[in-house]
């Protein structure tokens, strides 16, 4: 079996487990794992700048945040249909990408992740200015019925389960792919040593700008997935700390690895459910879990076991 065969049958089977999950976990589990694999498919956004790029973004959020309110003010203002509107936060989130993606990579090193964080700052104040369609801090709900996509309701747990596995699904397909073309090697090679990539003639702007995009697109559909799933559009996805998040998950996880982001989402999302019910200092708890982790497994999980197993995971 080669290793490409062998990291496709690795990553379909953690599809397919997660597909039979769907069956036999509680309800409370079940609601929980939807959401973990829409918020993973938001890190295997940012992990396609940050780990595969080497470009850390702080401004993540405005690309999570734009999906979500292209989708949810398509319903709200012009009564779009779901199908439209999620096609709508995707959109904008290609436009932002783009545009944000020009103007910041101009910068490097510090100066670019300076730039990015303050593009979503502008982001965060622009949803508040605008609190008559947005509704501020506030936010607003989408109703069942503009949550029902060619007549399965997305409300309903099975049917939003189902949804949050192919988005993750595509996301996660997609990328494999991705870093096995020659695209996402020379993004590989970016991060590596950018002069070098440069010198042997690769349009390194070009690469970094088209990174920019794969990856605030990916972070838009998950916005857009996110708001449509769980009925609540609001200000709180776009604030710094839903920049933090995927950064954090990512490097829990692994940077540059395919199945990180899930892994270290999945580890976050529990450590800090599993904590808070013990104890209201339970961010206390998990800052020295992150901690002996970042020390003892300075590569993610799944990088480590990279490391220490299989050094041809992607």
């Amino acid at each position: 079996m080669t290793d490409t065969t062998r990291m496709l049958v690795l990553h379909v089977a953690v599809l397919a487990a997660l597909f039979a999950l769907q069956f036999v976990l509680p309800a409370y589990h079940h609601g929980n794992l939807a959401r973990i694999m829409v918020l993973a498919s938001y890190a295997i956004g940012f992990n396609v700048l940050f780990g595969y790029t080497g470009l850390l973004s702080l401004g993540h959020a405005l690309f999570f945040a734009a999906g979500m309110y292209g989708m949810g003010l398509a319903i709200k203002i012009y009564e779009a249909s779901p199908a439209t509107a999620l096609i709508a936060g995707i959109v904008t989130g290609i436009i932002i990408s783009l545009v944000i993606g020009a103007l910041a990579l101009r910068a490097v090193g510090i100066a670019f992740m300076i730039v990015t964080l303050m593009f979503a700052q502008v982001g965060y104040l622009t949803v508040l200015y605008f609190g008559e369609y947005t509704r501020g801090d506030e936010g607003f709900v989408i109703q069942q019925a503009d949550r029902i996509l060619w007549g399965i309701d997305l409300s309903e747990p099975t049917n939003r389960y189902f949804a949050a596995l192919t988005l993750f699904s595509v996301c996660l397909l997609v990328t494999l792919r991705m870093v096995q073309r020659p695209f996402g090697k020379t993004l590989i090679a970016i991060r590596e040593n950018e002069d070098r990539t440069r010198m042997l003639g690769y349009d390194v702007f070009g690469h970094k700008l088209a990174a920019v995009v794969v990856s605030g697109t990916i972070s838009a559909a998950a916005g857009a997935f996110y708001g449509l799933l769980f009925g609540y559009v609001g200000a709180t996805f776009a604030t710094v700390q839903y920049s933090i998040f995927p950064l954090l998950w990512v490097l829990l996880g692994g940077t540059g690895t395919i199945l990180g982001p899930l892994v270290g989402t999945l580890f976050m999302f529990y450590l800090i459910d599993l904590s808070s019910a013990v104890t209201s200092a339970y961010m206390l708890i998990a800052g020295v879990v992150l901690v002996a982790l970042t020390l003892f497994a300075p590569q993610g999980i799944v990088g480590e076991l990279r490391k220490r197993f299989w050094k041809g995971l992607p």
